[in-house]
């Protein structure tokens, strides 16, 4: 089969080819023209560029797990080949190559899963290897698939049909089919499980409305209309930590965050309301209508909402707790990450607090015009190893703590393993420490591994 080419992403002017949150959403990885960055995202007040690489140019596939030193990463010169690297140590785990190029990649503490047009490889992520291939799945040329971050147990989903939206889910632990869900009549766009891996949304290539699901029983639980007067293209879906929001965004200016309540029924003892009356007549209502119809008066609109300043560039969200308080992450491709407050009693417009650029050289936060509320102050991470900046590397003398005790990254070689069985593996190469695999994560500022930057001599 012919390669296809590759999607650009989140390419953007500033030079921003993909991007994306980790695990439990404290660290942004962004692959660019001259490597990747991993920025921590734990403060409003600063955003610190925790590692730069620079091994291969045009990565367009950057996922960290958690907020180890593990980075699995795929570059656009060798699309083939998966790269997993131990940045801290500044060395190269091992590294994979498939019969086509990898579209995408996903990991939780159990389980790394590649992703190709036309198959998909669950590899056990301890000593990568090689468990199950899927072969012959539908042609999936945007490489969507979703892997719930609960290692336990380990959902895959991925389209089960190329015409309609159709979702495989799939057990990465025990290796086995889950269920097929009917989610749309339109081909899938996007997917993304909650933290414990109990509810799946969808959305279609239509984008006007979400889905979500139980898993694994595969049972509709909610259904949220983003909009009626055009299609789009919806890029990015993500539900809040405790899975009572999800956040939703697309090629559009606007970002919806939609809250996921159960209408609970009045009570015998509770007064009737006008509510209450408009909602039985759409219930009785209903039952005659065209099918279309009923759907729509059942689903619910937006919660809260976002307008960036701008249209048509693909961008990823995520709801994060940052410093105690309900945040909307998003990470565009005009080369910014956006922090908003989130109201989660009342919702609506929700307010720009923080406005960082990934590039620029010595670049400050920008603030908003909307001044940020007060918060308790918090020391500040120490996990900030050089500017941000878009330049090749500085010379030695400038090079982060990292990049100077560990030796240099060599190109892959031997380890390189281009065949594959059901039994293969990593059997060249490091295995994955296990540390780096405990049910906390490991901490990137620990002083006896890599002091802060102001204490290195050179």
């Amino acid at each position: 089969m012919e390669d296809r080419e590759i999607s650009d992403g989140l390419r953007g002017p500033q030079g921003l080819i993909s991007a994306s949150f980790n695990q439990d959403t404290t660290s942004l990885s962004v692959g660019t023209k001259t490597g990747y960055r991993l920025f921590s995202v734990t403060s409003v007040d600063r955003m610190d560029c925790i590692h730069e690489g620079a091994e291969c140019p045009d990565v367009y596939v950057v996922e960290r797990l958690y907020s180890s030193s593990l980075v699995v990463v795929v570059s656009l010169s060798t699309p083939r080949r998966m790269n997993v690297y131990h940045f801290k140590r500044g060395t190269e785990i091992c590294n994979y190559s498939y019969s086509n190029n990898i579209l995408s990649v996903k990991l939780n503490r159990q389980r790394l899963v590649v992703c190709l047009e036309e198959s998909i490889y669950i590899h056990n992520i301890k000593d990568m290897k090689l468990l199950k291939t899927l072969l012959n799945t539908p042609q999936n040329p945007s490489g969507l698939c979703a892997l719930s971050v609960n290692h336990g147990n380990s959902y895959l989903a991925y389209p089960g049909s190329q015409t309609i939206g159709e979702i495989a889910v799939y057990d990465a632990n025990n290796l086995s089919a889950v269920t097929v869900i009917q989610a749309h009549d339109s081909p899938l766009a996007a997917l993304t499980f909650n933290a414990s891996g109990t509810k799946l949304a969808s959305a279609s290539e239509r984008g006007t409305v979400i889905r979500v699901f139980t898993i694994p029983e595969g049972h509709r639980l909610f259904e949220f209309r983003r909009g009626m007067k055009r299609y789009v293209r919806i890029s990015s879906l993500s539900f809040s930590a405790d899975a009572q929001f999800l956040c939703a965004s697309s090629n559009t200016e606007t970002v919806h965050i939609f809250r996921l309540e159960q209408h609970r029924p009045r009570g015998e003892g509770e007064p009737p309301t006008w509510g209450g009356y408009v909602g039985k007549m759409f219930t009785a209502a209903s039952t005659y209508l065209p099918s279309q119809v009923s759907d729509m008066m059942h689903q619910d609109r937006a919660f809260a909402t976002v307008r960036l300043n701008m249209f048509g560039l693909k961008n990823v969200c995520a709801l994060a707790t940052v410093q105690k308080l309900p945040r909307l992450l998003v990470a565009s491709s005009d080369g910014h990450l956006y922090i908003y407050n989130v109201d989660p009693q009342d919702g609506g417009e929700c307010v720009l607090v923080r406005k960082y650029r990934l590039f620029e050289e010595n670049e400050e936060p920008q603030e908003a015009p909307q001044e940020a509320p007060q918060e308790a102050p918090q020391e500040a991470p120490q996990e900030a190893e050089h500017p941000n900046n878009d330049s090749p590397l500085p010379p030695p003398s400038n090079l982060s703590y990292a990049a100077t005790v560990g030796p240099p990254l060599t190109p892959p070689s031997s380890a390189t393993l281009t065949g594959y069985s059901e039994d293969g593996g990593a059997q060249k190469g490091d295995m994955i420490p296990e540390h780096e695999l405990a049910e906390g994560p490991v901490c990137l500022d620990d002083e006896n591994e890599f002091p802060p930057v102001s204490y290195q001599s050179n």
